[in-house]
């Protein structure tokens, strides 16, 4: 009895939490390793699922990096990165779409699979983002900094906001790949951390939660902390300090981004862990790091 008791206590402690967050849009990005661990992504898609039964109106943005990676090597080609740019020539950003489309597949018919609704935008002709060419700023041979062109990578210039709002108007779960196409037809591969940013933002999203591989941001002390609640003035500070550095420089810059456009809150959550995203949405402490305005 005691154990049924304490599962009715969870459920009324939720309860406020699915009150408050029904119709609205939750940005969700998966990448990282969570995307190895089939359970992981067994477990955050469940979340999902979840969040669509009690009506909020979870977006999925999906990454593939270490699967493309590994699909390039398989057809002899050494993925290089700049900056933490993937080079991407026309034979790489065939693999990349290629990789998007079966990853973007799996995770729609596994949401179906659980009795939930998804659309999956993976296709040329269902791409939402249109996207420029990225020229980052990298040192020449000169030593000085100038626009570098490193292949088919792109950033985000417009989303197609409507077409994601009618998907979600029909209760399905827009899942999106980080591609990106322009005027010529030609698409581009863009940062899924930079892509989940401007898509929250354009949704004016409730929530934009990275699910990564580590538990949030951490202090540099040896007794190494979560740092569970910031301000947008912290993140500075921290970067200067090199708290915040690597691979979650994306995706402060991503949720900068999205606060200043409107959305109230920013996670960074270990999708390793299970239910971390019902953990984090529907419980009073939740976990990870949140960031707000």
């Amino acid at each position: 009895m005691k154990k049924v008791i304490q599962k009715a206590a969870v459920l009324v402690e939720a309860l406020p939490y699915i009150q408050s967050f029904q119709k609205k849009v939750v940005v969700v990005k998966l990448g990282g390793s969570a995307m190895i661990s089939p359970e992981c992504i067994e477990g955050v898609l469940r979340d999902v699922v979840f969040m669509e039964a009690v009506k909020m109106k979870p977006v999925l943005v999906h990454g593939g990096g270490n699967a493309i990676s590994l699909r390039m090597k398989e057809a002899g080609i050494q993925p290089q990165f700049i900056d933490g740019l993937r080079v991407t020539d026309l034979d790489a950003i065939g693999i990349v779409r290629e990789v998007l489309s079966e990853i973007n597949g799996t995770l729609s018919a596994q949401i179906r699979d659980m009795g939930g609704r998804a659309v999956g935008l993976v296709d040329k002709s269902e791409l939402v983002i249109e996207a420029g060419k990225l020229l980052p700023m990298l040192a020449g041979k000169s030593g000085e900094s100038k626009p570098t062109d490193i292949g088919f990578v792109g950033e985000v210039r417009r989303i197609d906001v409507e077409a994601i709002r009618k998907i979600i108007r029909r209760d399905r779960v827009p899942v999106i790949a980080p591609l990106g196409k322009d005027e010529k037809g030609n698409v581009y591969n863009i940062n899924g951390d930079m892509a989940a940013g401007a898509l929250a933002a354009e949704l004016k999203a409730e929530k934009l939660v990275f699910l990564t591989d580590v538990e949030g941001i951490m202090t540099k002390s040896d007794h190494r902390q979560i740092l569970s609640s910031l301000k947008r003035e912290d993140i500075v500070r921290l970067m200067d300090e090199g708290t915040i550095a690597g691979g979650m420089i994306p995706k402060v810059m991503a949720g900068l981004h999205a606060l200043e456009n409107g959305v109230k809150k920013i996670h960074i959550i270990d999708g390793r862990i299970k239910h971390s995203l019902l953990l984090e949405i529907f419980t009073d402490k939740g976990i990870g790091t949140e960031i707000v305005n």
